[in-house]
């Protein structure tokens, strides 16, 4: 089940939340009704943000190796293609 707080139990009840990132699982914030960030465990940040660096430092050593370059709308288009599976 997806876990959204008000801000306020990040101070007053940490270690509920903790207990539940460290599951694994997100723990969405709000204030004021809105959200405002999402909290995760640094093993799950990790998994996120290790594929998108890996890519990013595969894309600068294809950049330096050719003279090709593409236009934002064409790396946009490509991405949203694969996002989307078309």
């Amino acid at each position: 089940m997806i876990q959204i707080r008000p801000v306020s139990d990040l101070r007053n009840k940490f270690p509920e939340i903790e207990a539940i990132v460290n599951e694994g699982k997100p723990v969405y914030l709000t204030k004021n009704g809105y959200g405002a960030m999402v909290v995760l465990s640094l093993e799950e940040y990790e998994n996120l943000t290790s594929s998108i660096e890996a890519k990013l430092d595969e894309a600068d050593k294809q950049a330096a190796a050719s003279g090709e370059r593409l236009s934002h709308d064409t790396v946009f288009d490509h991405a949203r293609s694969a996002i989307h599976g078309k």
